[in-house]
């Protein structure tokens, strides 16, 4: 085999959608604990949109992973691009709770009569990461879609 025939494919979730909402009232729905709770279904533990602020999430434990789920705010640009880092799993599962080294991309735009939410979860290592991609990759389509209902209750 060659080395690309040994290399795994990575892919990613992309959602894009448009809000009747300006760019402004998307950041506050997206970087709001509280709100980011409600949309995500996850409450983030130590979250500010501040470049290098680690912070966590929690969820269902499976086999030898405790479910937590470990984030690094990589860039914020108020009103443009929310990125962080998505890293959890432990070695030894397989399947749900497999090792995830992730990369969450929020890129807002203005939008003739509102802001374009482009959200790419990036770095998906298949097979290893199946389960969440595909697990992933449905949550995402329903997320994205609450994060427009919530700004429309910030208005």
């Amino acid at each position: 085999m060659n080395d690309a025939a040994l290399k795994s494919a990575t892919q990613e979730i992309v959602v894009d959608e448009v809000f009747p909402h300006g760019p402004e009232t998307i950041w506050r729905t997206l970087t709001d604990g509280a709100l980011m709770a409600r949309w995500l279904g996850m409450t983030p533990t130590g979250f500010a949109p501040v470049k290098g602020k680690q912070f966590t999430y929690q969820t269902t434990p499976g086999g030898a992973w405790d479910g937590v789920i470990r984030c690094e705010v990589l860039e914020a640009k108020p009103n443009e691009r929310l990125v962080y880092s998505w890293k959890s799993g432990h070695p030894q599962n397989v399947g749900y709770g497999a090792p995830l080294d992730t990369i969450v991309t929020f890129t807002l735009a203005k939008a003739a009569n509102g802001t374009r939410l482009r959200a790419v979860h990036s770095g998906f290592v298949l097979p290893r990461n199946e389960a969440a991609f595909k697990n992933m990759g449905e949550g995402w389509k329903k997320v994205v879609p609450r994060i427009g209902a919530m700004a429309g209750e910030q208005d």
